[in-house]
């Protein structure tokens, strides 16, 4: 008999045709997770580094106000986040100095509540991929199962044996079987590779939180202007 892959299709029984089914979904759902996520990853990659480049010289200058603009402009960017939290949040401090923490500290704590939503967010969807990648084998499996089952019942119900009376059912168990590592393997691997680019992301977002905490830790004491100048007496 040729592997025909309609022909095995057609004879299926509906049980394991919604198995097949389900797996070809978790394949979409997949598909859809990693492109979504590349998409996204790759936008704040290329918004970051257009901020670095814009609010670097704003940095040295110390013009918190320029900065937040700049922040707000590139909302798509993952650092632009968090530094408008951490800066939104260090001038906040200075409307309450009576307070038991500093603008830095209040900074520094923002800091790291930013960071973990932040994460939470690169990382939306990819739990899709690690249950994909943990549940397709089995029900591929489970497919097997059921196809192993239904040929056996054909042999039961027609009375004869042999290779050619059980062919076809071994074929669909098999099928089954495949097409769960099919999706299973590619989900694992997307999963793995997005780990790592959004686990570079984060070290890249606590060494600039760093940098700019450093900055306000040399900044403090020094009220944040507001655009007006100080008159001479």
């Amino acid at each position: 008999m040729s592997f025909d892959l309609v022909h095995i299709w057609s004879s299926m029984g509906g049980l394991s045709k919604a198995i097949a089914a389900m797996l070809i979904l978790m394949a979409i759902a997949s598909i859809g997770v990693v492109v979504e996520r590349a998409l996204a990853l790759s936008r704040s990659a290329r918004d970051s580094r257009a901020l670095a480049r814009r609010i670097g010289p704003l940095i040295d200058e110390w013009k918190i106000e320029e900065m937040i603009e700049a922040c707000d402009a590139h909302r798509h960017s993952a650092l632009a986040r968090l530094f408008s939290a951490i800066l939104g949040r260090y001038l906040r401090g200075y409307e309450d100095l009576e307070g038991g923490l500093t603008p830095v500290e209040m900074a520094r704590n923002e800091a790291e509540r930013a960071k973990e939503a932040i994460g939470e967010e690169l990382r939306r969807g990819m739990n899709v991929l690690a249950s994909v990648g943990s549940v397709a084998p089995f029900v591929g499996l489970l497919g097997t199962v059921v196809g192993i089952i239904a040929a056996f019942q054909g042999i039961g119900s027609t009375g004869s044996g042999g290779i050619a009376a059980v062919s076809l059912g071994i074929s669909e168990a098999l099928i089954e079987t495949a097409l769960g590592l099919l999706v299973a393997i590619p989900a694992v691997l997307l999963f793995n590779y997005l780990t790592v680019r959004v686990n570079r992301v984060e070290m890249a977002l606590a060494r600039s939180s760093g940098e700019l905490l450093d900055e306000m830790e040399n900044h403090y004491g020094r009220k944040p202007q507001h655009g007006k100048k100080k008159q001479a007496a």
